[in-house]
């Protein structure tokens, strides 16, 4: 690597170096922070405080299936189960699933303490 250095009262101040080295560097700190976020990923996920979600489950939910719907069968709930755990019956839960109902921020929470999820995860918000 070719560096100019450029000094200021016999400190060095600058280096400057060509602009394809440059870039070089800028790849190589980005590939070193993939690294680094792999790295803490997958330290969250052997301590139990992160999950791998399988991509059926992120597309499907892009494409515009329920949240519910889509994480209860990830997590294989039928419904009654769910609606059990969440305290609310099962075809309130059912018609939360088909859109029919949107649901109380008070019944969402319960919803998403049973799928161990965040409001985030399965509100809408477009």
């Amino acid at each position: 690597m070719s560096v100019q250095i450029i000094e200021r009262d016999g400190n060095p101040e600058w280096a400057v170096i060509p602009y394809k080295e440059y870039l070089q560097l800028v790849a190589e700190a980005e590939m070193l922070q993939d690294v680094r976020d792999y790295d803490t990923t997958l330290e969250a996920i052997e301590k139990g405080e992160a999950e791998i979600v399988p991509a059926k489950v992120v597309y499907s939910i892009l494409d515009g299936e329920n949240p519910i719907r889509v994480w209860r069968e990830f997590r294989r709930l039928t419904q009654r189960q769910l609606a059990d755990m969440a305290g609310i019956s099962t075809p309130y839960l059912s018609q939360l699933e088909s859109g029919k109902r949107a649901g109380t921020t008070e019944v969402l929470t319960s919803i998403t303490s049973a799928l161990n999820l965040t409001l985030e995860d399965i509100v809408k918000t477009s």
